[in-house]
C-alpha cells in the first residue's frame, strides 16, 4: 500500500514563503506527483504536477510556486513564495501514473497539511 506523508504547512504572513514536503513509501521516479489544495467550502483544485522533468502549474501559482523532487526519488516538494491570503487551504500531495490536472486521475493521496496566509 502506497503511503504519502505531507509536512511543512503552517501560518505565515502575506509575502512569506513555505516549503511543503511529501514523502512516499515507494520510489516515485516513474510516477506523476501532484499538489492539490482545498479551501473550506470550495472544490479541490490543482496546484502543480511533476513527472520526470516535466512540470505544470495552475496559472494562479505560476511564477510563485515551484514543484521538485529529491535525488533519492521518494520526496516531492512544493516551494511557495510570495504567498497570498487566497493561498490559504489544506494542501494534498497525490500520486498517479501520468501527468494530469484532474484530481480523479490520481490514485493515492496524503492526509493533507494546512497552509494559512494572513494579510
Amino acid at each position: 500500500q502506497v503511503q504519502l506523508v505531507e509536512s511543512g504547512g503552517g501560518s505565515v504572513q502575506a509575502g512569506g514563503s513555505l516549503r511543503l514536503s511529501c514523502t512516499a513509501s515507494i520510489q516515485i521516479t516513474n510516477y506523476a506527483m501532484a499538489w492539490f489544495r482545498q479551501a473550506p467550502g470550495k472544490e479541490r483544485e490543482f496546484v502543480a504536477t511533476i513527472m520526470w522533468s516535466r512540470t505544470a502549474y495552475d496559472e494562479s501559482v505560476e511564477g510563485r510556486f515551484t514543484i521538485s523532487t529529491d535525488n533519492a526519488g521518494n520526496t516531492v516538494y512544493l516551494q511557495m513564495r510570495s504567498l497570498k491570503p487566497e493561498d490559504t487551504a489544506t494542501y494534498y500531495c497525490a500520486l498517479g501514473t501520468f501527468l494530469s490536472r484532474r484530481h480523479d486521475q490520481y490514485t493515492h493521496w496524503g492526509q493533507g497539511t494546512q497552509v494559512t496566509v494572513s494579510s
